[in-house]
Parts: structure tokens; C-alpha cells; sequence
């Protein structure tokens, strides 16, 4: 588990500062923006990939259960992650009235994938695993608020956005629904 808290730690470390704006401006500075980004990217590819594996080599060791999860909870998390990939979607700048609701799609997103993922399980690695994502998401969402960006612009109507938003996350749901066991190992839908 070792090397899962440690790619934790690196990925919502890079991503924690840029929160940080001076901080941020000074390596841009230092290394200009193309070497900040490239850097930015290299170091959360590595915490990436340390997630991946340090989960996958937890889980093949045995998981450690802390609690049983109803199986209501995998039903309301499989209703929740279309909710995910919609506000995924919304990413795309676009308007859209559900961008504008959202105001940082993104941020909900990772939000609603960590909640629905922490309610269907129960075992240590993954209950620390979402919980820093969605203890990070909540804090980076405070930060974002206190640097006062208010997020995407409120849009009155439906717009074509929001129709590609629902189009292109319902596919990327019904997509990942799929591939859930080939690339994460356990079936998104019990059965």
C-alpha cells in the first residue's frame, strides 16, 4: 500500500501546487510555461502510474475490509457516475447551461466520482484512495472560490453544448461500463 499512498501523494501533490498561484508563477518564470507544463504533466503522469500500481498490487495482495457495503450502494454509485461523466463533459468550453450550474465541471466530477466510489467501497485501499480525491477536489474547489474564479458563466437556456455534453458522457459511460473489468478488474454492474 506503500506505493499507493506514495503515488497519492505525488499526484495530488503536483495538482495541490498549483493552487499555490505565486508559487506557480515562479516556475513558470523559472522554467517558462511550455517547461512548467511538460514538468506538470511529467510528474503527474509518475503519480499516476503509481496509483495505478500500487492499487493493483493492493488488491492482488488481498484487500483489507473495513466495512460491507450494502448492495444499494453499487446501484446509487452506478447512477452517480452518469452524473460524473455528464459534468465530465462539460469540461469542453462550450456553453452550457450545466456547465454554468456546475461552474467548475471538472472539479465536480472528480467530486462525484470519489463520493460514489467511496459508498461501493469498503475495503482500506480503496476508502483512501477516494477519499483523497475527494478531500482534495473539496479543497481545491475552496481555493479556486477564494482566488475568485467563479467558474463557468450561468447560460439561461439548453444550448447545443449542453446536448453534446449528454451525448458524449452518457458514451463515455456506457463505454467505461464496459471496460471497468479490463482495465479496474471488477465489473461496474454486479451480475
Amino acid at each position: 500500500m506503500l506505493i499507493l499512498i506514495f503515488g497519492i501523494l505525488v499526484f495530488l501533490g503536483v495538482h495541490t501546487l498549483t493552487t499555490f498561484r505565486d508559487m506557480r508563477a515562479k516556475l513558470t518564470a523559472g522554467f517558462g510555461l511550455g517547461g512548467f507544463r511538460g514538468l506538470f504533466s511529467l510528474v503527474s503522469v509518475a503519480g499516476f502510474v503509481l496509483i495505478v500500481w500500487g492499487f493493483s498490487r493492493y488488491r492482488a495482495q488481498g484487500l483489507a475490509p473495513i466495512w460491507t457495503p450494502p448492495i444499494w450502494t453499487r446501484h446509487l454509485t452506478i447512477s452517480l457516475m452518469w452524473v460524473a461523466f455528464v459534468a465530465l463533459a462539460c469540461v469542453n468550453p462550450a456553453p452550457s447551461r450545466i456547465r454554468g450550474w456546475l461552474r467548475h465541471p471538472m472539479l465536480v466530477a472528480i467530486k462525484i466520482w470519489a463520493f460514489a466510489h467511496l459508498l461501493a467501497n469498503g475495503d482500506a485501499g480503496g476508502m483512501l484512495l477516494f477519499l483523497s480525491f475527494l478531500a482534495w477536489a473539496v479543497y481545491d474547489r475552496i481555493a479556486v472560490k477564494r482566488r475568485g474564479d467563479f467558474g463557468a458563466v450561468r447560460v439561461t437556456t439548453f444550448t447545443r453544448g449542453d446536448a453534446l455534453a449528454i451525448v458524449t458522457g452518457t458514451l463515455g459511460y456506457v463505454v467505461m461500463i464496459f471496460l471497468h473489468p479490463v482495465l479496474i478488474g471488477v465489473r461496474a454492474i454486479p451480475g
